[in-house]
C-alpha cells in the first residue's frame, strides 16, 4: 500500500497546490514513485489526459512535478462553474451534466465509491500519494458529508500537514482557529503546521511559533518563504489577472540575461468573466520580450501589439458581456487598424460569424443564432457532446505577424462543447494528425484541417498551442518584426525545460525551509540520505 500525506490549508490560496507540487518533486528526487490526488477540485483550468479524460489542471501540474503521467484518477471529481449557483460535474474525466450547488451538496456522498476506487488504483501503482485538500477543513457549514478535507483524511487514514498564509496576515489566528474548530479525532491527524509565504527573517516568528505549538500541541515543521517560482496556478486564485504576480523571465532567470529587462511587446488578454485555461498564455508570459496583461474594460485595451481572446466556460454569455461593456467594439477597432487578434477555443468561436446554442448547452439557448464578432469566416453550433482529446500537428500557412508560425509543430488538447466549421475558401490554421480507431490498419488517415488563418486574425480550438518549442518564438519574432525590431542571438525558448527548472527550484526552496525528517515521519518513514540543498 502506498504511503499517504495530506496537505490542508487554513483557507483557499494558503499554498496547498504549490506545496503539494514541491513535495512531489522532492519525493521523486528521493527515488519514490509519487502521485498527486485531489478528490474534488473546482476550477475552469482543466487538462485532457492521453485517454481523452478531463481533470483539473492543478493535478496535471503536480503530476508533471512528480514526473509521472497525469491520470483522471488523480482528480476524480472536477466541478466547472457555469454560473454563480451551479457547475458542470465531471466524474473521472467524463461530464455527467450541470447541477445546482444545493443539489450537488446533497448528491456528493454518492460519489464516494468513485473517489475510493480512483485512489485504490493509484495506490496500486505508486509508493507515495500526496493528497491536496480544498479550502479549509474548518468550514463548519460544509463539514457534513465532507469528501475533500478531514472526511477524506478519515476515509484514507491519512496524516495531515496544515498550511497557513502569513502574507494575508493573522497566520497564528488562522492556525489556532482552524485547529480549535476541528473535532478531537481530526486534530489528532495533524502532524505538523507550516507557515507559508513569509518575507523577512524567520527568527522574528520564534515567540509566536513557541506559543502556537503550546496552544495547539502540534509542532511547526517549517516557515516557507514567498517563493519566486513560476508555475501554472489555479484560475480562481491567480495573481496574474491583477498584475501583482512577480514577473519571471524565461531567459533572464535562471538562464542568464537581464531579469529586469523592460518588455518591448504589449500583449493584451481579454479577461472574460468565465475565462478558462488561461495557462495557454503561460509560455508567452515567460519570455523577456513580452509584457502580458489582462483587460476587463475598453479603457484598458490601449494599442497592444497582439490581442488574445481566451477560452471560456460560457462563450455566448461572455461574448454578450463584451458587447455590453464596449470591449467588443474596442477590439474590432483595433483589428480594423491592423492589430492582430488570436482566439483560442471559446475566443475563436466568438471571432466567428454566428453561434447557435439551440439546446441550451452553454447558455440559455434559443433557435436564433447569436452574431459573432465577424472577424473570422466560421460558424459554431453547440451540441451536448464534449470534445476531449490530445492532438499533435503543425501550423499551415499563416500570414502577416503570424507567418513565423508556418510549419511549426504543435502539441495540445481540445476540450470544448460545440463544433466550429470554417466557411469555404479560407486557409486552415492547423493540420492535425488523426488517430485511427483501435486496431486500425492500412492507409494513413488524412490530416485534419483545424482553425482559421485570415489576414491578421487567427483562431483555433487547440489549447496549449504556444507550448511546443519554437511556437512562442515564431510569434514573438513576427510581432517584433512588425515593429522593426529583432531578437538578436537568442536561442529557442524551451518551455518544458523552463518548467522543469521551476519544479527543481521549488523543491530546493522546500528542502531549505521544511523539516523533511518530520515530513517523512508523518508518513511513518525514516528520511533517506540527505540530497540537494540540505
Amino acid at each position: 500500500m502506498a504511503k499517504t500525506l495530506m496537505i490542508q490549508g487554513t483557507m483557499s490560496g494558503a499554498g496547498k497546490s504549490l506545496l503539494t507540487a514541491g513535495l512531489l518533486r522532492i519525493l521523486k528526487q528521493d527515488g519514490w514513485r509519487a502521485a498527486p490526488f485531489k478528490s474534488q477540485n473546482m476550477a475552469l483550468n482543466s487538462y485532457i489526459t492521453k485517454d481523452g479524460l478531463e481533470m483539473g489542471r492543478a493535478q496535471a501540474v503536480q503530476a508533471e512535478a512528480a514526473m509521472t503521467e497525469p491520470s483522471a484518477d488523480m482528480n476524480p471529481i472536477l466541478l466547472k462553474p457555469v454560473s454563480d449557483m451551479g457547475s458542470q460535474v465531471i466524474v473521472r474525466g467524463v461530464p455527467m451534466g450541470n447541477m445546482p450547488a444545493r443539489d450537488y451538496f446533497r448528491f456528493k456522498q454518492k460519489l464516494v465509491p468513485e473517489i475510493l476506487a480512483a485512489f485504490r488504483r493509484l495506490e496500486a501503482d505508486y509508493d507515495m500519494i500526496v493528497i491536496e485538500g480544498a479550502g479549509s477543513p474548518a468550514e463548519i457549514n460544509l463539514k457534513q458529508n465532507d469528501i475533500v478535507n478531514m472526511g477524506l483524511a478519515q476515509m484514507l487514514d491519512a496524516p495531515v500537514l496544515l498550511v497557513g498564509d502569513i502574507d494575508r496576515g493573522g497566520v497564528f489566528a488562522q492556525l489556532y482557529g482552524t485547529v480549535m474548530l476541528l473535532e478531537p479525532e481530526e486534530r489528532a491527524r495533524i502532524r505538523g503546521l507550516i507557515i507559508n509565504k513569509f518575507r523577512g527573517d524567520p527568527a522574528i516568528l520564534d515567540p509566536g511559533i513557541g506559543m502556537i505549538e503550546k496552544l495547539c500541541g502540534i509542532p511547526v515543521i517549517g516557515v516557507t518563504p514567498y517563493m519566486q517560482v513560476d508555475l501554472e496556478d489555479e484560475d480562481s486564485l491567480t495573481e496574474r489577472f491583477s498584475g501583482n504576480r512577480t514577473r519571471m523571465s524565461g531567459r533572464g532567470t535562471p538562464d542568464g540575461g537581464d531579469p529586469d529587462a523592460v518588455p518591448v511587446l504589449d500583449i493584451a488578454v481579454i479577461r472574460l468573466p468565465r475565462i478558462s485555461n488561461f495557462t495557454d498564455f503561460q509560455a508567452l508570459s515567460c519570455m523577456p520580450e513580452v509584457g502580458l496583461r489582462y483587460v476587463t474594460r475598453a479603457s484598458q485595451l490601449g494599442t497592444p501589439d497582439l490581442i488574445l481572446l481566451p477560452g471560456t466556460k460560457n462563450t455566448i454569455d461572455d461574448l454578450l458581456w463584451m458587447r455590453e461593456c464596449g470591449l467588443e467594439t474596442a477590439v474590432l477597432k483595433r483589428a480594423a487598424a491592423g492589430t492582430p487578434v488570436f482566439g483560442i477555443c471559446g475566443g475563436y468561436q466568438m471571432m466567428g460569424m454566428t453561434l447557435l446554442d439551440a439546446e441550451g448547452v452553454e447558455s440559455a439557448g434559443g433557435q436564433t443564432p447569436v452574431r459573432g464578432m465577424e472577424l473570422l469566416p466560421a460558424d459554431t453550433v453547440y451540441t451536448a457532446e464534449k470534445v476531449r482529446s490530445q492532438v499533435t500537428g503543425a501550423f499551415g500557412h499563416a500570414a502577416g505577424v503570424f507567418s513565423g508560425l508556418t510549419g511549426k509543430v504543435i502539441e495540445g488538447y481540445e476540450i470544448h462543447m460545440g463544433v466550429t466549421r470554417a466557411r469555404e475558401g479560407r486557409l486552415p490554421l492547423l493540420y492535425l494528425e488523426q488517430k485511427k480507431p483501435s486496431g486500425g490498419k492500412g492507409v494513413p488517415l488524412p490530416l485534419k484541417k483545424e482553425g482559421i488563418s485570415d489576414g491578421n486574425c487567427c483562431g483555433t480550438c487547440v489549447h496549449g498551442i504556444f507550448d511546443a518549442p519554437g511556437v512562442a518564438d515564431g510569434l514573438v519574432e513576427g510581432l517584433l518584426a512588425a515593429k522593426g525590431l529583432t531578437r538578436g542571438q537568442v536561442r529557442t525558448f524551451d518551455y518544458k525545460k523552463y518548467k522543469e527548472e521551476q519544479y527543481d527550484r521549488l523543491a530546493d526552496q522546500l528542502r531549505r525551509h521544511l523539516d523533511l525528517d518530520a515530513v517523512y515521519a508523518a508518513m511513518g518513514l525514516t528520511r533517506p540520505g540527505k540530497t540537494g540543498g540540505d
